[in-house]
């Protein structure tokens, strides 16, 4: 959307089709001298009888009524809008809380560029396959955090996605049971809530001692987790940066061996399993992200709080039908 003469054209991208009314000038203006040249070859003789129904006056009205009509209709097309609007949109949706690991394994690059990058870019996508859920974003390592609280300001939500990167990654390892207790924590002042959601992207390598105890805790309180997988099998080495963000080298254990992070499907499974969700396995396509959403629909909807939303009318309308009748004019001439 742009903003010219105080007027917001909502689809200015058919502004090239000005150059067909170019060309139609241009016509114009080839007929009528060729009609001059013709009046003139005539010398005035024949000229009645050859061009009885030649009028200049009514040559030039129709051609301005036809230039007129189709800059009235590429105008239209613009989708011309003023006048503020102030409407109550009722809101309805669900509630998804969204996991994100960032302890150093999501580093490694068996994902191109790497992990973390690849589960950020999943989740955007994710969000433009939704519709109207008011999503969280929690950061987990050896603590979690939320990091953006349930809203449905996507804009808002991507600002502080795009905010996570390899300097928020934490030295500490990943263990899901903070992510889980972090997520009850946040619906825990919504209990009359019906679909209480969280999906985990993480690469499953967890540290967590009483896993089984956050499951059932998830199941009491109806809690469903739906986890995506993040990395491969065969696995990459964990880099190391320094300060100024250049990599110095890769993690090694206490023997000097480099330390080969693998994807840890089978927990995430069990887990996904344990706590009414699915476990979904990234694709090259965008088929996981819409499997996700398709789960998340059979939840029941929820009624939020309506928002007000400000918006300009649109008057396409008006350059429309003043076009056609600019052409009937034109046709009647």
């Amino acid at each position: 959307m742009i903003k010219v003469l105080g007027i917001y054209w909502t689809s200015p991208g058919y502004v090239w089709l000005l150059v067909f009314v170019a060309l139609a000038i241009a016509a114009l203006v080839y007929k009528f001298k060729t009609l001059q040249r013709i009046i003139a070859l005539l010398g005035g003789k024949f000229t009645s009888v050859v061009l009885k129904n030649y009028s200049f006056t009514r040559f030039l009205a129709r051609s301005i009524l036809l230039v007129s009509s189709l800059l009235l209709l590429v105008t239209a097309l613009c989708r011309p809008q003023w006048k503020k609007k102030e409407e109550l949109v009722a809101q309805e949706g669900r509630d998804v809380l969204i996991a994100l690991d960032i302890s150093r394994s999501m580093l490694a690059a068996d994902l191109e560029p790497n992990r973390l990058t690849m589960a950020k870019n999943k989740i955007k996508k994710l969000l433009s396959f939704l519709d109207c859920e008011r999503v969280g974003l929690i950061l987990f390592s050896g603590s979690a955090f939320v990091q953006c609280p349930l809203t449905n300001d996507y804009s808002a939500f991507f600002m502080y996605l795009d905010h996570v990167d390899a300097e928020t990654i934490s030295s500490g390892s990943t263990i899901i049971t903070q992510a889980i207790s972090q997520a009850l924590n946040s619906y825990k002042s919504m209990p009359s809530k019906k679909s209480k959601l969280l999906v985990i992207f993480t690469d499953g390598e967890d540290f967590s001692e009483d896993l089984h105890l956050y499951k059932q805790q998830a199941r009491d309180q109806n809690l469903k987790i739906f986890t995506v997988g993040v990395g491969t099998q065969e696995g990459a080495p964990i880099p190391i940066y320094d300060e100024q963000g250049k990599r110095v080298g890769h993690q090694k254990d206490k023997k000097g061996n480099v330390v080969i992070s693998h994807l840890n499907d089978d927990i995430l499974s069990v887990l996904a399993k344990e706590a009414g969700g699915n476990h979904i396995r990234l694709t090259s396509n965008n088929d996981d992200m819409r499997q996700i959403v398709d789960l998340i629909k059979r939840f029941e909807k929820e009624r939020f709080e309506d928002k007000k939303v400000l918006h300009f009318e649109d008057k396409y309308y008006l350059f429309l039908l003043m076009s056609f009748v600019c052409l009937g004019i034109e046709w009647l001439l």
